[in-house]
């Protein structure tokens, strides 16, 4: 079984799947140029072909819903024409409470 590790750098945000314990975009794009390495060999089976093909369909799907939820919180920050927001809060909705415009 693969398990992933995680490529962190320090200061580096954790995205939602990586809190979770799940491997994060990183990992995930690393294992899928191992899935292409080993299918680009002539050494594997039909059926070690075949559940290589079957995880990396999975692990491609995963890392488009991990782009796809970057892309919205990214338009959330600067809209969806990349304009500037006027005023950016962070997640939750939480204002800095010292009562100045931002």
């Amino acid at each position: 079984m693969w398990r992933a590790s995680p490529l962190s750098s320090p200061g580096r945000p954790k995205l939602d799947t990586e809190s979770k314990g799940e491997p994060g975009l990183d990992p995930l794009i690393l294992r899928i140029e191992e899935i292409v390495r080993r299918l680009d060999s002539d050494s594997l089976g039909l059926d070690e072909a075949l559940a290589l093909f079957e995880e990396g369909v999975g692990h491609l799907a995963r890392a488009r819903e991990i782009l796809d939820r970057t892309e919205l919180r990214i338009e959330e920050l600067i809209g969806p024409q990349g304009e500037a927001v006027e005023e950016l809060r962070p997640p939750g909705g939480a204002d800095r409470g010292d009562g100045e415009d931002a």
